[in-house]
């Protein structure tokens, strides 16, 4: 485990853990993202961010829920990351979650794959 980024982080009904495979850096998300567990999220990006890691895959292959807050927390890692020169891909997005992104028009801002091996080709290619 890399100092400041925990392996995973559990909290009422939402996960997160932090994966590396080989180059990449993936921070899955599991349950539901909403006020009570966003922080969660934030504070995975942030130790990501603060090491330098501004190429990250965000698995949303469990995430069964995701409102305002956890949407907003996803925005901030984006642009954050992409003024240090870096981009937040997001993978594997159930139907209920997609639905938010359509609504709201983010998933015009964040590159969305299928899976996470597509998401991390596309970071790494960024």
């Amino acid at each position: 485990m890399e100092r400041g980024l925990p392996d995973s982080v559990q909290r009422r009904n939402a996960v997160v853990e932090v994966r590396r495979p080989g180059a990449g850096l993936v921070v899955a998300v599991e349950g539901e993202l909403d006020h009570h567990s966003a922080d969660l999220l934030r504070d995975a990006l942030d130790a990501c961010l603060a090491e330098g890691r501004y190429r990250i895959v965000v698995d949303c292959s469990a995430l069964e829920f995701c409102d305002s807050t956890g949407l907003n927390v996803l925005l901030g890692a984006r642009m954050a990351a992409e003024e240090a020169g870096g981009v937040i891909g997001l993978a594997g997005m159930q139907p209920a979650v997609a639905r938010v992104f359509e609504i709201t028009g983010a998933e015009s801002v964040f590159p969305v794959h299928g899976t996470v091996d597509e998401a991390l080709a596309h970071v790494a290619a960024e």
